[in-house]
């Protein structure tokens, strides 16, 4: 007689910690912010419902092509609750998220075409620095060097 397979209706955070291959202290992160949910026994321990797995691989998935967990967020919030994204909701955010992805990459390819110039001038050049100081904007104020600031933030606003 063969061993009878046990269908597992709940996981503790430590099965769900396996059987994702992520580490407990994620889980509850993950559960802080909302992206995950479990309820609790009477001894106060977290039980997950199967379809966190699916979540949380979702989520892992997410995170590896470059989303920030406050899209991966609100892409689950739109999902019923307890119900796992399907393959036509990953095509769907796919989608939505591509022109996100397509921007960051023109903007890391910039940053690192930059990158190349700035080699060799160890920071010892920040008037002329297309990095720290974008078209010199902060040479116009004092000589030497200047703050650090972020060229895709208007600080005027």
């Amino acid at each position: 007689m063969g061993a009878m397979t046990v269908q597992v209706r709940e996981f503790s955070v430590g099965q769900l910690a396996h059987r994702s291959g992520v580490a407990v202290s994620a889980l509850h992160f993950y559960e802080r912010q909302g992206l995950i949910s479990s309820r609790r026994t009477a001894g106060n321990q977290r039980r997950y419902s199967r379809d966190v797995l699916r979540r949380v691989a979702f989520i892992r998935i997410s995170q590896r092509v470059g989303i920030p967990l406050a899209m991966i967020k609100r892409a689950l919030d739109e999902l019923p609750a307890e119900r796992t994204p399907t393959r036509r909701d990953w095509a769907r955010l796919s989608k939505s998220w591509e022109t996100d992805l397509t921007s960051r990459i023109e903007e890391l390819t910039r940053l690192r075409d930059n990158l190349t110039d700035c080699i060799g001038c160890g920071c010892l050049s920040l008037s002329t620095c297309v990095l720290a100081n974008p078209k010199d904007e902060l040479g116009d104020h004092a000589a030497g060097p200047q703050r650090i600031f972020d060229p895709l933030v208007d600080e005027s606003a």
